[in-house]
């Protein structure tokens, strides 16, 4: 399985911005989507973000439509989550995940459905303050 390492995290004014990394034990484009998610203190999980690696294409939450932006590095190592207009509701720790390599497309089906993510990473913290 791939190994996952989230950093970027911190705490930050409503309104300011954030950028994540997820960097990978291998390329990227082994396991055809990856994904960030986010859980909140007594909340469920939820999907923030997905990038199919293959070609780049996205899939976002309604939460994070026109605020937060993924994308992967051109050496298919690092996945990138680019979070702007932050808000409190957006406090919670962010983790990346990754399918199966054997998976295949199948994954962009329900990219924001946790279940089918086998690797994850320990998560990093962002706190928005109002």
């Amino acid at each position: 399985q791939v190994q996952l390492t989230e950093s970027g995290g911190g705490s930050v004014q409503a309104g300011g911005s954030l950028r994540l990394s997820c960097a990978a034990s291998e390329y990227t484009h082994r396991t055809n989507c990856m994904a960030w998610f986010r859980q909140a203190p007594g909340k469920e999980r939820e999907g923030v973000a997905a990038l199919y690696t293959l070609d780049g294409t996205t899939s976002y939450s309604d939460s994070a439509k026109g605020r937060f932006s993924v994308r992967q590095d051109s050496a298919y190592r690092t996945v990138y989550l680019q979070m702007n207009s932050l808000r409190p509701n957006d406090t919670a720790i962010y983790y990346c995940a990754a399918v199966p390599r054997d998976l295949g497309k199948p994954c962009w089906a329900s990219p924001l459905r946790a279940e089918q993510y086998t690797s994850w990473g320990r998560g990093t913290q962002v706190t928005v303050s109002s």
